[in-house]
């Protein structure tokens, strides 16, 4: 199931909002949380198809949600640590 644009800001700002809420610390305000959940949606893109289970565009809106905050979670972890911050869940 391809998402069209609506659908994948959609999943953006709950990944990220999703990931904000599930990542210890502060977050990175409502528009950086929303960058986050998209990147995280690439990078697990790109996870998800390297283990053979498809990207989040390959699934339902709830399931691509899933796979998006996995990614976002990720992201945040990388953007921690080189950023400095604490890298805690």
């Amino acid at each position: 199931m391809a998402h069209n644009i609506i659908g994948w800001i959609v999943i953006g700002i709950v990944a990220g909002w999703l990931t904000g809420k599930i990542m210890k610390g502060s977050g990175y305000g409502w528009l950086m949380d929303m960058v986050v959940g998209l990147i995280g949606a690439v990078i697990a893109e790109l996870i998800f198809r390297a283990l053979g289970f498809g990207g989040p565009g390959e699934h339902g809106l709830i399931v691509s949600i899933i796979i998006s905050v996995i990614g976002a979670v990720i992201f945040t972890l990388i953007l921690r640590l080189f950023s400095g911050r604490s890298a805690k869940l």
